[in-house]
């Protein structure tokens, strides 16, 4: 009893005495060493770490019902990684999810990976905090009421008053509300104290400058519950602090978070290359936009205006309303179909674009005229919010604007495209690769098994040699790919499998339309362009379709993914031995 008096006694007196010095020894320190808020390192982040523990157990609950045992050091690391795609690949990976949660083979998934279409579903996924154990929910999303304009306009007028408001914003609110049909406004650094329910999320984009022009170390970039960074550098700040101030690798000023709609529009911001547009441009225009640069100013903001009121029709349901946004649509197609005689005409380049900036100017005129003359009512005064942030940025074509917490960064080599730069903007990671593989390469995540839900559009099999070119430019392992499987880009077969050998992780790959699904190739290339990237929103009936077909690919290779993560343990088995081996070898 003595000893347990004196043990509780001395507790006390640690407890009064303890925090008394750190203090003292924080306000010594407070000058001579601030506090380092951008970790350098190459290994998982202690949140990440701590939320993967704990994820594994499940992960290994989930195995055991499926028939494969392994015990908890065996526990394989499966990563899901949904493509881009737009609304295509954001229903589909709803609808693959959906199928794996009926087969019990979601619980056995360490890591969710997005990029571009596919991040707007798991955005609105986890909203939910028990998401993947009743994806009914989620699919009931897709048949809600939506947002009003009215709350889609007040978002973005208080957005328009902060210094990094930019065309991301507005894309942002307008797919939120118009195509997954919610506004998300919380945080995305909440997720970090939650259990281990659901996969751990990965949201991959890229930076713009570096992306144009800087080395591939500076390219990728990734946001997870607890930070953000850029991967190949190893340079990270906490999620809660990306956007803040920083200079030298110091706070300087700690600026709100970007909430989910916000980040929605980073995300899926394919519009923010030009290169992605050009399947777009009018005929008549194509030889002009390839040597002039007012052409590309006329084209982003013609096809700028065009998304907004495709949007704002998904959003507005009164008919009179709905006519209007249609006819200030029809005006600005005619405007650039009529206007071709007179561009083609002249020759002299500097005529001809003064000719374009006066055609941008007018366009945009075209809008403000019509938003005044809209009846008084109060779809005039909604709309006109939207006008007023909007048409400014449109003529600027900036995206993504991002404080940098790299700037004069001086602990660490960083490419000079970050060094110098006050801000950074955040892209669609789709426009360098469409699947979020490197994120997923390498020692950090040690990742087995990548499970590849294909929705892209393009050259079925390009997100895969682009990803093996990049894994070769960063030195990291990725598997071999049969040079006879791309001859059946036009028509590809449900499910492949690249075997992971040498510390690659194995992939199955599965494109949502193939053989199993389309008679031929051209019936493959008919649902391609059917249902392409840039169009207005799907209706129910093409949404239904594009759920069944991505559920029934799971269904139907549930054998290959249960043999391919048995596959998973044995390999996590090799390189636990491997591991082992090395440590006791003197």
């Amino acid at each position: 009893m003595l000893f347990r008096s004196l043990c509780f006694q001395t507790a006390l007196w640690l407890w009064a005495f303890i925090p008394g010095v750190l203090a003292i020894e924080d306000m010594e320190g407070q000058d001579s060493a601030p506090q380092k808020l951008v970790r350098v390192g190459t290994s998982l982040c202690a949140g990440e770490q701590e939320y993967v523990h704990n994820r594994k157990q499940l992960v290994q609950q989930a195995l055991r019902s499926l028939e494969i045992d392994c015990s908890e050091d065996f526990v394989p690391h499966i990563a899901l990684l949904g493509s881009g795609g737009g609304q295509r690949a954001a229903v589909a990976l709803l609808g693959s999810l959906h199928q794996m949660e009926k087969d019990a083979l979601l619980g056995t998934i360490l890591y969710l990976g997005g990029v571009s279409g596919s991040t707007w579903s798991m955005i609105s996924l986890y909203n939910d905090t028990e998401w993947s154990s009743n994806t009914d929910r989620a699919l009931s999303k897709l048949w809600g009421p939506g947002v009003e304009l009215e709350q889609a306009a007040a978002w973005l007028a208080e957005r328009a008053k902060d210094e990094d408001f930019s065309l991301t914003d507005v894309w942002g609110v307008l797919t939120s509300a118009g195509i997954m049909k919610q506004m998300d406004l919380r945080y995305l650094s909440e997720e970090a104290n939650r259990t281990a329910s659901n996969p751990y999320p990965v949201y991959c984009a890229i930076e713009k400058l570096c992306f144009s022009e800087g080395s591939i170390e500076g390219k990728w970039f990734e946001v997870t519950p607890h930070e953000a960074g850029f991967p190949e550098l190893g340079l990270f700040v906490p999620t809660s602090l990306l956007g803040s101030k920083f200079e030298r690798g110091e706070l300087l000023e700690k600026k709100l978070e970007m909430d989910m709609v916000k980040l929605q529009g980073v995300l899926g911001s394919a519009l923010a290359d030009e290169e992605q547009v050009q399947d777009l441009i009018p005929p008549w225009m194509k030889a002009l936009y390839q040597v002039d640069t007012a052409c590309h100013k006329f084209f982003h903001v013609y096809r700028s205006l065009c998304e907004l009121t495709v949007s704002i029709k998904t959003i507005v349901q009164d008919p009179v309303d709905l006519s209007e946004v249609q006819n200030l649509r029809e005006t600005l197609d005619e405007m650039v179909a009529q206007n071709n005689s007179e561009f083609l005409k002249v020759n002299d380049p500097e005529e001809r674009g003064t000719l374009f900036d006066q055609w941008t100017l007018r366009l945009v005129t075209t809008v403000e005229t019509w938003s005044q003359n809209l009846e008084d009512r109060p779809f005039k005064k909604q709309v006109s919010f939207l006008i007023r942030d909007f048409l400014p940025l449109v003529r600027k074509w900036e995206w993504g604007t991002t404080n940098s917490f790299l700037y004069k960064y001086q602990d660490s080599p960083i490419p000079a495209c970050l060094h110098g730069q006050q801000q950074f903007h955040l892209m669609d990671a789709g426009l360098m690769l469409n699947v979020g593989y490197p994120s997923f390469l390498g020692v950090k995540r040690d990742v087995d098994l990548i499970i590849t839900l294909e929705y892209s559009a393009g050259t079925m099999f390009e997100t895969l040699t682009l990803a093996k070119e990049y894994a070769a430019a960063v030195k990291k392992p990725f598997p071999e790919i049969d040079a006879n499987i791309l001859e059946e880009r036009l028509w590809p077969k449900d499910c492949y499998v690249f075997e992971g050998l040498g510390g690659a992780p194995s992939i199955v790959y599965m494109p949502l339309f193939n053989q199993q699904n389309c008679k031929d190739a051209e019936e493959y290339k008919a649902k391609m362009e059917e249902f392409t990237t840039f169009q207005r929103p799907y209706n129910q009936e093409k949404i239904n379709f594009l759920l069944e077909t991505a559920k029934a690919n799971i269904q139907r290779n549930k054998g290959v993914l249960l043999r391919e993560m048995k596959k998973a343990v044995l390999s996590r088995q090799r390189k636990k031995g491997h591991m082992e081996v090395q440590l006791a070898d003197p």
